[in-house]
């Protein structure tokens, strides 16, 4: 029998794209959420090295880094939705840009959104030079992955689901139809779809987290 739990917390977009694998997979998953200015016992077990989330945990056996994750998930249950391409090429393709979107896009996102005056100016460029490659990605696909959602859509869900209470909070606003129109119909799509919509926070209840981070760092 299979025993798959995952570790993580609520509102983290790492921790969601796991939750939509294992859905799309159809995987009976049991989540434990933490808390994680008090981790407890069993994270700190299974990820003895960063102590954070996600960790997905298979039959005792614990995978960490949701990226890894997601490959994992994958290949593991592999007769239902697949999420990578078969090619090797096209394969290697959809890690890249997954590694382009947490490493630069989703960095300079965040940093726009949430840093002060020079500093924010400088996110905002970047940020808009990264979502520009990205929307250059859809010039020709309904989703990031082609045709139908995969595994590229799932790593840059942060974007579909975080863009708009960010844009309440702060009054600041990237993702627009006249410069994404690519993206903001990609958006509508993803959020769209059953699985996603089921397991995606209240957006309500992320405008609320936001305006106490952005409480927080004002004092």
């Amino acid at each position: 029998m299979e025993n798959v739990k995952l570790f993580g917390t609520w509102s983290s977009p790492f921790v969601k794209r796991i939750v939509w694998a294992l859905k799309l997979k159809n995987v009976e998953c049991e989540i434990i959420y933490e808390d994680l200015a008090n981790k407890s016992p069993e994270l700190l077990k299974y990820n003895p090295i960063h102590k954070k989330v996600p960790v997905l945990v298979h039959n005792e056996i614990p995978i960490c880094e949701s990226l890894v994750i997601l490959e994992y998930i994958d290949e593991t249950w592999k007769d239902v939705c697949p999420l990578l391409p078969k090619d090797p090429l096209d394969k290697a393709k959809e890690r890249f840009w997954a590694k382009f979107g947490d490493e630069q896009v989703l960095p300079s996102f965040y940093g726009y959104i949430m840093k002060k005056g020079k500093d924010q100016e400088e996110a905002k460029d970047a940020a808009l030079a990264h979502l520009k490659r990205v929307e250059q990605l859809l010039s020709e696909n309904k989703f990031l992955s082609g045709e139908s959602l995969g595994f590229l859509d799932l790593a840059f869900g942060w974007l579909a689901e975080n863009s708009y209470p960010l844009e309440v909070v702060t009054g600041l606003k990237l993702l627009d139809e006249d410069s994404f129109p690519n993206l903001c119909a990609w958006k509508d799509k993803f959020l769209g779809i059953p699985v996603i919509q089921e397991s995606w926070p209240d957006q309500e209840t992320l405008i609320v987290k936001y305006q106490e981070i952005k409480k927080s760092r004002a004092e």
